[in-house]
């Protein structure tokens, strides 16, 4: 197996497939990015005098090449090779000779798997906000839409008082709100530039850490370099508390969908073709999507967790127990966003049940408004409240199936639009086209 750090003898290799573990199949992740990292790199190096204008131009040709295979995903990590650095710098060498050899100087793997994770994770950072906002989209439109359609609202699963499709859908559009300002956090942290930070300790080439920031699009630099290496392992876990506040919104939507779905509740048809049969049971029609994304999501809200006890007691500096992380890191954007894009297909399609309250067992959910009537008419809160529990009891309750709420964000006044100017608002602070005009700046030659 080649190593960048070979000095000329052999390890037992049943060692090396221990110590490689899974890292050539994870690297594939990280590929296109660790090209982008090594032409900021390079780039950084000629102007400080360590490579020649030739050399520069040669290489970043190459390197480019290497971005598009991995791009079409035609780049392999060959066996034998230990990770996608090598093979990055294998691949150069074969092409260019010597020149190949010259890309390492001022850093080391660990700041170049940092860059790597640091340029992938904010990547999938943006794809998951993308994913998101459809959702969102789908959700604040179908609120709107069904914004007159009253349904039963629950406490303690009891009949409580009354609701509407509108509140339903929007509850969880405004709940993607906050989960999109966690995960603006977490994509503030990631987009930090730890490159030039070497081994941890820096380096002693004249490296221009700036430069490499701007070349990146990072909003700033990991400015100490024993910080940086701190950052491996904190900074998936802070992006995994990210990416579990979404998947906690979303395993509720898919249990109140599931649940509304049921004859029991009978609220809502969900899309036929989400839904899976029955192997003896001719008339089932099992709500199999929202059922998987739930697990998945639940799931998610583990990941956090993971990624701390693997960390939780280590020192300062770089341990090899930081690459079990990327095992269960880098497969959760995908995972994640493989719900939301379910959730949002089935949210688009589902349909609603629009007389629900012909049924006479959501009678009973009308007695605070009748109470609240009767205050308003003017007899004393607590009076209004025994009368009406009284009519109950002696079975003489008659519901006005009407309401009349104007409060912001109740029945009548959904907020629909503010709630939209929110999610506008934590968008634009992400800046994600900062990072995009660098990248294509880097690749366009």
């Amino acid at each position: 197996m080649k190593k960048l750090w070979d000095k000329g003898y052999d390890i037992n290799e049943e060692i090396a497939r221990f110590t490689v573990g899974r890292d050539r199949e994870l690297d594939l992740y990280l590929a296109k990015h660790d090209v982008l990292g090594s032409m900021a790199h390079i780039t950084m190096l000629e102007s400080v005098g360590l490579l020649e204008k030739n050399e520069l131009d040669a290489l970043l040709r190459e390197l480019r090449n290497i971005y598009a295979e991995a791009e079409a995903g035609r780049f392999e990590i060959e066996e034998g090779i230990e990770d996608v650095h090598s093979q990055v710098e294998l691949m150069l060498t074969r092409r260019l000779g010597d020149m190949g050899k010259k890309i390492h100087s001022g850093r080391s793997r660990n700041d170049q798997v940092l860059v790597d994770l640091k340029l992938y994770t904010r990547e999938q950072i943006r794809l998951v906000a993308e994913d998101v906002r459809v959702l969102f989209e789908e959700l604040q439109g179908q609120s709107e839409r069904y914004k007159d359609v009253l349904m039963p609202g629950y406490t303690h699963l009891q009949v409580a008082m009354p609701s509407s499709f509108g509140l339903w859908f929007g509850a969880y559009a405004e709940g993607l709100v906050d989960d999109l300002m966690l995960l603006q956090a977490a994509y503030r942290i990631t987009n930090r530039n730890p490159l030039g930070s070497a081994a941890g300790y820096g380096s002693s080439f004249p490296l221009n850490r700036q430069m490499t920031t701007d070349l990146l699009g990072f909003d700033s630099m990991d400015y100490n370099v024993v910080y940086a290496q701190m950052g491996r392992g904190k900074t998936e876990r802070n992006v995994a508390f990210a990416l579990a506040g979404i998947a906690g919104t979303l395993s509720k939507l898919a249990f109140d969908a599931c649940l509304f779905n049921s004859q029991n509740f009978a609220f809502v048809t969900l899309p036929k073709e989400c839904t899976t049969g029955s192997s003896i049971m001719p008339h089932k029609k099992n709500p199999d999507v929202f059922e998987l994304t739930r697990a998945e999501c639940n799931k998610l809200q583990a990941l956090p967790n993971q990624i701390t006890l693997i960390m939780n007691n280590l020192p300062s500096g770089y341990f090899r127990d930081l690459q079990i992380i990327k095992e269960v890191f880098l497969p959760a954007f995908a995972e994640l966003r493989d719900c939301l894009q379910m959730a949002a297909y089935i949210i688009r399609k589902i349909q609603v049940n629009e007389h629900i309250l012909d049924d006479s067992r959501y009678d009973l959910m009308f007695s605070v408004e009748e109470v609240n009537r009767l205050t308003t008419e003017g007899m004393p809160f607590r009076d209004a409240y025994r009368k009406v529990g009284m009519d109950i009891e002696a079975g003489q309750f008659q519901p006005c199936k009407e309401v009349h709420h104007t409060h912001e964000g109740s029945v009548g006044n959904l907020c629909t639009a503010q709630i939209s100017a929110l999610m506008q608002q934590v968008w634009d602070g992400f800046g994600f086209e900062r990072a995009l005009s660098a990248e294509r700046n880097l690749l366009k030659g």
